[in-house]
């Protein structure tokens, strides 16, 4: 299903908006985050796919690939770090922002516990976090999260505790644990009273668009190298984050912007359809675990509201299929790693330009320059490898044979 959002705007970057997203403070976070060993030392590759481009019949597909972002092979390792260091500055003022994750500060902050819920991504980057940082940290799994992915946050040191409900039960676990036992919840997800750290996990996501922006050279105000960004969706966080960063350097001019969501996990597109912050209508189980969530954040919803044109529901089906297509790779198009979650923007793409009226509906033509986030590698390999019929290690190594043959070719 495809939405255009008729409260969409193409005016500058509002000041309300501002003083809770802006780019000065992504750039703080940036360098406060450039000494941690979980992170990349360098942004990552933004990628052209000629061949996918000309299969669909756009002038070009272009793929941020987050899967290199950090060993958690994920971009949910911009969030919850930075959110973590910001929370710990405001109870510590005194402190140093970057020697925070370096464990400089262990000794004082070995009493001190963080709790999350998650589908995996967020909650084993935080508990990586906690674990460089010094302090403790609980993570609370819903009934659909998978014992690989399990296993992968509990090798940070976190404690784990399981419930049978899902995602937004999980949420409300948490907060119950953090008001009983006096810990600090550390959420990508915002509810009433609770945003300042939703509001810096945002902000962290926003240094893909920083990236972006310095990579294509965009100028301030000026339509920039992307006519359509593709979003994922989830509770909102990442497509706030990255359109916000974006509205507010391009202004007027900015990219036209769709979140995508899998098809029963909706609460993005009834949000749309209500004008406010809803719920899901589906069962909230898909294999984009990482988007499989009920509740909309009524903070990201500030920022989707006004600055996303189009909102779109995908089935599990279409994710599998892109993950395969960005796997297989061609002569021109490099081999790419994407998890379930990280194919939803390409599975979106496919669907429209399979179906002229919707594609039209989106203004995706000829003329058109496509922006795929890759938000996750293959977080749980094993449930990778079942969708897309060959291992991750196995995509990896095409990837890295794929590249070296690219650079021996003359320029």
């Amino acid at each position: 299903m495809l939405f255009t959002n008729p409260r969409a705007t193409r005016t500058p970057y509002p000041e309300a908006l501002r003083a809770v997203l802006c780019l000065a403070r992504t750039q703080e976070n940036r360098r406060w985050l450039a000494g941690w060993r979980g992170l990349a030392r360098t942004a990552t590759p933004l990628v052209a796919l000629p061949d996918l481009a000309h299969r669909l019949g756009v002038a070009q597909v272009s793929v941020k690939d987050e899967s290199v972002r950090s060993p958690l092979a994920s971009f949910k390792a911009l969030g919850a770090p930075i959110a973590l260091v910001r929370q710990l500055l405001r109870l510590h003022p005194g402190i140093d922002p970057a020697a925070v994750l370096s464990g400089r500060y262990a000794a004082q902050l070995q009493g001190y516990t963080v709790v999350s819920a998650t589908d995996g991504n967020h909650g084993r980057a935080l508990a990586a976090a906690a674990q460089d940082a010094g302090c403790a940290c609980v993570i609370v799994l819903h009934a659909h999260v998978s014992a690989e992915r399990e296993q992968a946050i509990a090798r940070f040191g976190a404690r784990i505790v399981r419930i049978a409900g899902n995602y937004d039960e999980s949420v409300h676990e948490a907060a119950r644990l953090a008001a009983a036992n006096g810990w600090q919840v550390v959420s990508d997800t915002s509810y009433a009273g609770y945003e300042d750290i939703p509001r810096d996990v945002m902000q962290g996501y926003g240094t893909i668009a920083a990236e972006l922006i310095e990579q294509t050279g965009a100028q301030a105000g000026q339509p920039g190298a992307f006519t359509h960004v593709f979003l994922q969706g989830g509770v909102g966080g990442l497509a706030a984050g990255v359109a916000a960063t974006l509205w507010e350097y391009q202004g007027a001019a900015r990219p036209c912007c769709i979140v995508v969501e899998p098809a029963q996990a909706d609460c993005l597109m009834q949000s749309a359809l209500q004008g406010r912050p809803a719920r899901a209508t589906g069962s909230v189980d898909s294999v984009m675990a990482g988007l499989a969530c009920g509740d909309t954040s009524p903070l990201a919803w500030r920022f989707l509201d006004p600055g996303i044109d189009h909102f779109m529901t995908v089935e599990d089906s279409a994710a599998i299929a892109a993950m395969r297509t960005l796997a297989a790779g061609s002569a021109q198009d490099v081999p790419i790693v994407a998890g379930e979650s990280g194919a939803a923007g390409l599975a979106a793409l496919q669907v429209l330009r399979s179906d002229p009226a919707l594609a039209a509906q989106a203004g995706l033509d000829a003329q058109a320059r496509v922006l795929l986030i890759n938000s996750e590698g293959a977080t749980a390999p094993q449930v990778y490898q079942e969708l897309v019929g060959e291992a991750a290690a196995s995509v990896a190594a095409r990837q890295t044979r794929w590249q070296a043959q690219s650079a021996r070719l003359p320029a």
